[in-house]
């Protein structure tokens, strides 16, 4: 066989699953939450319980936000093909980016390289090296990753939880009290305070667990495809996208009448 070809994940014979080395049927079934099985699959190896907790929670947090963009194109692709339930989820996660749920990727990346950028990880040097990064975001005239919601203006109610419950599991780590930080200098330097978003929170706490952030938009995805079929699940009861669809027709003759 190949030396390349293969995968330290899981394989597969004829009597037995394996997954990490573990066995699926006797050693992980009913003896793990998805979470665990989650953090498993990416990290190799099974969480500390305040990971768990930590990990748990950024993804409960991350399932819904009501009728997003990201829903109603669900929603509308149900609506045309409701054959395909899959393309439908696929649908719902494909606008993940800059503005809803990639910026706990972008958050991760940009609190990656000012934790690199910091000569030592005292709150002094953290803050220093997150100031100097904001400064740098502003004046090339770009948005700071993490900060900011187009609901939760003063406060997204999400974000103080996910700092109690990272602090009371014992894994509040660099990456979330450097976005603290970040917030701070933004304030500062603008005049104008924002709130740490969700997204931002949700994106340091994976970062603090050991997730590289390259892969932390993977865990938002994974979050919101539950809140996807939700949505889907009552599409089905109660339609939405065809009503949606013939409200803005009859807007769009009126006007051309």
């Amino acid at each position: 066989m190949t030396d390349w070809l293969h995968t330290d994940i899981g394989a597969t014979t004829a009597e037995t699953i394996t997954i990490r080395g573990h066995d699926l049927a006797g050693e992980l079934m009913g003896r793990v939450t998805f979470t665990e099985l989650a953090f498993l699959l990416v990290q190799g190896r099974r969480p500390a319980a305040g990971e768990t907790t930590l990990l748990d929670a950024v993804l409960v947090s991350l399932a819904d936000h009501g009728l997003t963009p990201t829903v109603l194109a669900a929603r509308l692709t149900h609506t045309g093909a409701p054959e395909s339930l899959q393309g439908s989820v696929a649908a719902g996660l494909l606008g993940a980016g800059s503005v809803f749920l990639g910026v706990v990727e972008d958050a991760a990346v940009f609190l990656a390289q000012i934790i690199a950028a910091a000569p030592g990880d005292a709150e002094s040097d953290l803050r220093a090296a997150a100031g100097t990064a904001v400064a740098a975001r502003l004046g090339e005239g770009r948005r700071i990753p993490g900060l900011g919601h187009p609901i939760h203006r003063v406060e997204d109610p999400r974000t103080p939880r996910m700092y109690a419950i990272a602090a009371e599991a014992g894994v509040l780590g660099p990456h979330l009290r450097t976005l603290a930080l970040v917030g701070a200098a933004a304030a500062e330097q603008t005049g104008r305070p924002l709130p740490i978003n969700g997204a931002g929170a949700a994106g340091a706490a994976l970062a603090d667990l050991g997730f590289d952030p390259a892969i932390v938009r993977g865990f938002a995805l994974l979050a919101r495809t539950a809140g996807v079929v939700a949505h889907l699940a009552e599409e089905m009861r109660h339609p939405i996208g065809m009503p949606l669809f013939r409200e803005l027709d009859e807007r769009l003759s009126a006007e051309e009448r």
